[in-house]
């Protein structure tokens, strides 16, 4: 084999190692996405927050808002993904 050859089949190896079944979940009958469920499920959890975060009046003190809550969901997102998916 020569060097170009064994490096493209190399290459191809590599790129589909990621190719794996993507795990789902079946929500009456029809199968999402699994960071789905876990985006809807921490953009509810951000509006908690907010919700807090004005009944105690702590939200002058966040900063940004326009950062701070895009930043909470992603954070609930990939919290909850690694607690209940990985």
């Amino acid at each position: 084999m020569t060097k170009e050859r064994l490096f493209g089949v190399t290459v191809a190896c590599l790129l589909c190692t990621g190719c794996s079944r993507a795990p789902s979940i079946s929500i009456i009958g029809s199968f999402f996405p699994v960071w789905m469920v876990c985006l809807v499920a921490s953009v509810i959890l951000a509006f908690a927050v907010r919700f807090l975060l004005l009944r105690y009046r702590l939200e002058s003190d966040m900063g940004p808002v326009a950062l701070f809550y895009p930043s909470v969901v992603a954070l609930f997102t990939c919290l909850l993904w690694l607690v209940f998916f990985r």
